[in-house]
């Protein structure tokens, strides 16, 4: 599952993307349990995926945990994890949302999360969605009854369809929308707009974004 290479290039978001889940039952995994603070001395951005949850995937000798929800052979193909409250906690370390994408991960789901990792995860092509607890607690249920339970995450609609059927809206602001879906970075979403950038800097007429000032307080007198 882990392909560093591929999961490193900005790809685009696929919406819906269906996909069976994992399910990580713990509140405030922080990002030191997500990648161990051992494993960030590399120069570069490669091959974090295998160090994921490294002490809670394998023991002292290096074997794989039988019980590890990552480790299970029916985990291979789940790209999106449902997890407690306060997910990424810590630590800013943005390793962590680099070895949750190479890992395969695209999406994540949680009553909510710390405010930097959300920015991380963002910044690296993986969707943190936040859902409300009593939906977080029927998606934890139906996987823990049926392992191959599969949801989907409409990016476009920005819903997620629960295994039954019901539909949960989220919340995510447009930007953010448009880089995920279009696999872009800021500088490209601000290079596809150079013709309009570049006509304003000649200062041509009509360009740019009006501005509407604020009436002058003595002019009321």
């Amino acid at each position: 599952m882990d392909d560093p290479v591929r999961a490193m290039a900005r790809s685009v978001f696929p919406s819906p993307l269906a996909s069976r889940y994992l399910v990580l039952p713990v509140d405030h995994v922080d990002t030191d349990q997500i990648m161990p603070a051992r494993f960030l001395t590399a120069v570069g951005k490669d091959g974090f995926g295998t160090c994921l949850f490294h002490d809670g995937r394998y023991n002292a000798a290096g074997d794989p945990r039988a019980d590890c929800v990552l480790n299970r052979p029916d985990a291979a193909g789940a790209v999106i994890l449902v997890s407690g409250e306060n997910f990424g906690c810590g630590s800013s370390r943005e390793h962590a949302a680099w070895a949750l994408v190479q890992f395969g991960f695209r999406g994540v789901l949680c009553p909510s999360f710390a405010d930097i990792f959300r920015q991380n995860a963002l910044q690296n092509g993986l969707l943190p969605v936040v859902v409300p607890g009593d939906f977080h607690h029927r998606l934890v249920e139906w996987a823990r009854n049926d392992p191959e339970a599969r949801l989907t995450v409409d990016l476009t609609a920005r819903t997620v369809i629960a295994p039954d059927g019901q539909v949960m809206s989220f919340s995510l602001d447009s930007f953010n929308q448009i880089r995920l879906l279009e696999g872009i970075d800021e500088i490209q979403f601000i290079l596809r707009h150079g013709a309009e950038i570049e006509a304003f800097e000649n200062g041509e007429p009509g360009c740019g974004v009006p501005v509407v000032y604020p009436p002058d307080p003595m002019s009321v007198f």
